[in-house]
């Protein structure tokens, strides 16, 4: 708190910010008039008090992890997804095997792990959502945190439409045989469709998607899908409707089980034939490849999608710690368990694609000895390999091309491995079809999905719903309340990936909709945190909570190596998006293939707009506040003083007796032409001054409203009251309380 009395100098500038003067005349003769000024804390600081640790922000009554085990599943089961699962096998296998680790471990340590604890580091000094942390670093850096918000909007509501269709499979997996495993049959034959394809892949596209042509053809809507993504939105909102209280308990589940099922299937795996070829295919290092830099950008890319960065759940899991959580701990157990897990998950996909790939290659050796044989080439079907690859060799191009002989080739079999939904529902269903008692490995296989489905989605929408709680409007509304109301939109929203063409606009939404958006959110979150907040002060508040002061290797990334990596991910992101046509892969039902088309420019406009509202709130709340266009607290959780005049008519309210104009402690009023006298209790300058309880309405007191002059004062319930205080026992400074 600062004064300025008749010509002495008023208080700092602090960033254009000033709260307005309050001008009192304290015994209403216009002689002696007094500006009391609030500044705001430093910046570049959370203080904290008489070294016990206890910090002055946040709220709290903030809901708190029951324990630590809570805390650390809860955030295995957000970082820990279903790209663990259908996307780095497929970016080992496409970019140089196991050498492709050796990328992956660099960006792991020059990017994910530093940018990892300044979210989870922040949340938990401040004990804030995104949105306060944001806010607090600097108001104008506000829109960083409604960036963050709207970008987790557009993925929780695509993100759902993944656990819907592994919804539908878990239901079909219990139907003996599979529905999978063949292809249905039409007048005592198979349908074209399924035959041009495989059952597999009919199912996917005709069954359960029943695929439009085009993007542009809906095909209406998909009744069986509905129902499944009405069911997801339900369990979902039932999971998360009271925050961290119902969800911390799921995680028990959603986090452990998938380890479970991965190493069943891993015991399982490595029994089959062929496994040793898959893993062998898989890891065989390709150093080559490591000179390709579009190799080392998609390692960073997987490192920071992995992680869920950005999102603001880190910084949302961070503020329900304790503030002497270690969290530098946390976030290498968590980093370290993550990529164990990629790569764990991996060797059990490419052991069980390896057991397809080889019975894949028996068959069609089968099929070749079928047309040997026919054409007296071979005495029987039951002749060793050796005879036949002798036989096969023996015969030119043009008698090998006359008479269709399939190429049989291990490694262009395990070369054709899919990712992402290919991968889970085409690809994998297929080898789970050749497995003695397939049932039973394909529910085992989809309840896999579906825990890492729903750990993550817990996360998203956590992220996004604290940052939500955190604003003063929505305080006062349940929490199941605002959590059904954002459930049931995303439902809403959701439909249109319950059309033909639901699966092509997923494919868009995860392409642009979560991608430049969330770079930009993590560049700006570490320049932030670094370069406005401060890296000495970050680094001070991680030795005060954990007692460990980060050295050299944090401060390099921090400062120089993570911020370089982050401007290359976003650079190549806009440049592949400007001058590769994108292009989304659409179900040919004549020919039972996939194929490419371009996006229409309607589409295309979509896919824009969705980027720019990702991205536009930090500009726009930036000039808004910049140029005071937009009127709010310096803190979202702090007490502000706005503009108010008193005049005789508020003068029995401010007019008290001073009897003693010489206390030191005397905060009732200047007395007449004597000084004005201004203490605080704390001498730590970063300690945020507060009115606290002082301020009271006198009985009988009334504000004039005739002149439309009032006096307004806002004091959160989280503050430490009593900041300011009278040092005397005399009668009480009173105010009118009024919340706005």
């Amino acid at each position: 708190m600062t004064t300025k009395v008749d010509g002495v100098p008023g208080p700092r500038s602090n960033n254009g910010h000033e709260m307005a003067p309050l001008n009192t005349r304290a015994r209403g003769d216009g002689t002696h008039g007094v500006t009391i000024m609030l500044s705001p804390p430093d910046r570049n600081s959370i203080g904290s008090r008489d070294g016990a640790g206890a910090l002055p922000d946040g709220d709290p009554d903030r809901a708190a992890w029951s324990g630590k085990m809570q805390f650390f599943l809860s955030i295995i089961g957000y970082s820990v997804g279903l790209g663990n699962i259908w996307r780095f096998p497929y970016l080992c296998q496409q970019n140089g095997g196991g050498a492709f680790l050796i990328p992956f471990m660099v960006m792991l340590i020059l990017e994910g792990i530093p940018l990892f604890l300044i979210e989870l580091g922040m949340g938990q000094r401040m004990r804030l959502g995104a949105l306060g942390v944001w806010n607090t670093i600097h108001p104008w850096l506000g829109g960083i945190g409604i960036s963050s918000c709207i970008v987790t909007l557009f993925v929780a509501i695509y993100y759902n439409v993944i656990i819907t269709w592994c919804f539908y499979y878990f239901f079909n997996s219990f139907r003996y045989p599979l529905p999978w495993a063949t292809c249905p049959q039409l007048n005592g034959s198979d349908v074209e469709e399924c035959e041009r394809s495989s059952g597999t892949a009919y199912f996917w596209y005709r069954t359960t998607l029943d695929a439009a042509p085009s993007i542009d053809e809906t095909g209406g809507f998909k009744w069986w899908i509905v129902l499944c993504l009405m069911l997801s939105w339900t369990v979902v909102f039932f999971i998360v409707m009271k925050g961290i209280q119902s969800s911390g308990k799921v995680v028990y589940f959603t986090s452990l089980f998938p380890y479970i099922v991965l190493t069943i299937f891993f015991i399982r795996g490595i029994t089959l034939k062929g496994a040793g070829a898959g893993l062998m295919h898989m890891y065989t290092p390709k150093v080559e490849k490591l000179l390709e830099p579009t190799v080392w950008l998609d390692a960073a890319t997987q490192v920071f999608y992995s992680f869920g960065l950005a999102f603001g759940s880190l910084i949302a899991f961070g503020s329900y710690n304790t503030p002497k959580n270690n969290c530098v701990r946390d976030v290498l157990l968590v980093s370290v368990c993550n990529a164990v897990t990629a790569i764990y998950a991996s060797v059990v996909i490419f052991a069980i694609l390896g057991y397809k790939a080889t019975l894949g290659v028996e068959r069609c050796i089968q099929v070749n000895k079928h047309i040997l044989v026919k054409h007296n080439l071979l005495p029987s079907m039951n002749v060793d390999n050796g005879e036949y690859e002798h036989v096969m060799a023996g015969l030119n191009d043009t008698i090998a091309k006359d008479w269709e002989f399939e190429k049989c080739s291990l490694e262009d079999q395990l070369s054709s491995a899919a990712e992402g939904t290919g991968l889970a529902f085409i690809v994998f269903t297929e080898a789970i079809v050749e497995l003695p008692g397939s049932p039973f490995w394909a529910v085992l296989f989809f309840t896999m999905l579906l825990s890492l489905g729903l750990g993550s989605q817990i996360g998203i929408l956590e992220g996004m719903l604290c940052t939500i709680f955190d604003i003063d409007i929505f305080k006062r509304i349940r929490k199941p309340y605002v959590t059904g109301v954002v459930c049931a939109f995303c439902f809403s929203v959701g439909l249109i990936f319950t059309t033909g063409a639901g699966e092509y606009w997923l494919k868009m939404f995860d392409s642009f909709a979560g991608t430049i958006g969330l770079v930009v959110v993590a560049l700006m979150e570490m320049i932030a945190v670094i370069y406005i907040y401060g890296h000495e002060k970050f680094t001070e508040d991680i030795y005060q909570m954990t007692g460990v002061r980060p050295g050299l290797y944090w401060q390099m990334t921090w400062r120089y190596i993570g911020p370089a990596i982050m401007g290359c991910i976003l650079v190549s992101s806009i440049l592949s998006m400007a001058l590769r046509n994108p292009t989304y892969g659409a179900w040919n039902g004549d020919l039972g293939i996939v194929e490419n088309k371009s996006y229409p420019n309607w589409v295309m406009g979509i896919a824009l707009a969705m980027i720019i509202a990702g991205v536009l709130p930090m500009p726009v709340v930036f000039l808004l506040r910049r140029f005071q266009i937009l009127k709010v607290d310096l803190d979202i959780h702090q007490g502000s003083i706005r503009r108010n005049e008193t005049t005789a008519s508020t003068k029995e309210m401010i007019d008290e007796d001073d009897d003693d104009d010489d206390d030191d402690d005397d905060f009732s009023g200047p007395a007449p032409g004597g000084p004005v006298n201004v203490r605080s209790d704390s001498d730590d300058e970063d300690e945020p001054p507060t009115m606290g309880k002082m301020l009271a309405k006198k009985p009988g007191t009334t504000l004039s409203t005739a002149q439309n002059q009032q006096l307004q004062f806002k004091n959160q319930q989280h503050l430490t009251p009593n900041v300011l205080s009278p040092g005397s026992r005399k009668k009480p400074f009173r105010m009118e309380v009024v919340d706005f």
